[in-house]
């Protein structure tokens, strides 16, 4: 890849490059809505992470898309990030991945070769889910994005909303946070090797393996840690019902994402979910640091979970013993005056 290919290709993307959840929010509320369908078991208005289309008792489809510019240089690397982001939603839901349909927008006077490769990581990464894909849709355009829609199943009876906590459950994060930051320091030539690799492992891997151990316990709700962040996420979780006490000494962070964060390597996307979910949070003691990495949009973050309380400790074993830094990270309460207390 040409420098110049390089200065277009990786501009700054992933999750960090979503609309903020305030101004989604104005928009989706004044959008028709037409006559109710009962099949239609989640639509866009649950700010759920996929819409679930019941078709028999017991089947129903889980549908999602979601695409983004580059956050890292190798083409490939950001083809399998981009295919596990998309691919996250349907495990959020509680879904098993069947189908995917390419979404890319090109240069055409950038090399094919580098489109070839982003299609070949985001491939490789619906085959390693079990799904199959069946085709997509390419249009020119002067910026690199790249993306899937999925399709899944599900049980009906077996969804996994994102609002549908309970008092009493503990909150279990799969995944570390922090990629969004280091993936900006990285951008600015800041952030070391050690640090990229790490975030790079974290966006490349599937949820599918989570999921499936999650599948074996009681879980209330769920969601994916994406680009509103895990404190933009947890307030769509509480909504507007429930509160939560996060224990901030628990919560799996990469510790390039402290360190940098500390250098003021932050990203605008970052201060968008701030200015969205602060209001709704009360911070006891917790370093700046700290603060931006709850704030930080992820890409292709991990699940958070309502779970039982009487098996979250098995739960959490098991996710351990799958290699994954997963943590009980915190409780859900009744309402109190502020939705999350970080502590």
């Amino acid at each position: 890849m040409s420098e110049q290919e390089k200065i277009v290709f990786c501009k700054g993307g992933g999750c960090t490059a979503k609309l903020g959840a305030g101004i989604l929010s104005h928009i989706l509320e004044k959008l028709p809505k037409g006559p109710a369908d009962p099949a239609l078991l989640v639509g866009y208005d649950s700010k759920d992470d996929a819409a679930v289309y019941k078709v028999a008792d017991d089947l129903a489809v889980v549908q999602t898309l979601d695409f983004f510019p580059p956050m890292v240089d190798d083409p490939y690397t950001f083809g399998q990030i981009a295919a596990a982001n998309a691919l996250s939603d349907i495990y959020a839901m509680g879904g098993e991945v069947r189908t995917a349909l390419n979404i890319v927008c090109f240069p055409e006077a950038m090399d094919l070769n580098i489109l070839g490769e982003i299609m070949r990581g985001g491939a490789e990464k619906v085959m390693e889910a079990g799904g199959t894909l069946a085709g997509g849709h390419s249009i020119a355009d002067s910026d690199v994005k790249y993306g899937l829609s999925v399709m899944g199943l599900i049980d009906p009876r077996r969804i996994y909303t994102n609002n549908s906590g309970r008092p009493g459950d503990k909150l279990i994060l799969t995944k570390k946070l922090g990629v969004g930051i280091i993936c900006t320091a990285n951008r600015v030539g800041e952030a070391s090797e050690e640090a990229l690799a790490e975030a790079v492992a974290s966006m490349t891997k599937l949820n599918k393996y989570a999921a499936e151990i999650l599948r074996k316990y009681t879980v209330h709700a769920c969601t994916d840690v994406t680009g509103f962040s895990f404190l933009g996420h947890l307030h769509e979780m509480m909504d507007g019902r429930l509160s939560c006490v996060i224990q901030s000494g628990q919560v799996p962070v990469m510790e390039a994402a402290l360190a940098y964060a500390d250098e003021f390597l932050l990203t605008a996307a970052a201060q968008r979910n701030r200015n969205h979910t602060e209001k709704f949070v009360q911070f006891e003691n917790i370093p700046f640091a700290m603060e931006e990495v709850l704030f930080d949009p992820q890409t292709s973050g991990g699940l958070l979970a309502a779970v039982a309380p009487e098996c979250a400790q098995e739960l959490l074993q098991e996710l351990r013993q799958a290699g994954m830094p997963a943590a009980v990270v915190g409780e859900i309460t009744e309402k109190r005056a502020k939705e999350i207390y970080v502590v």
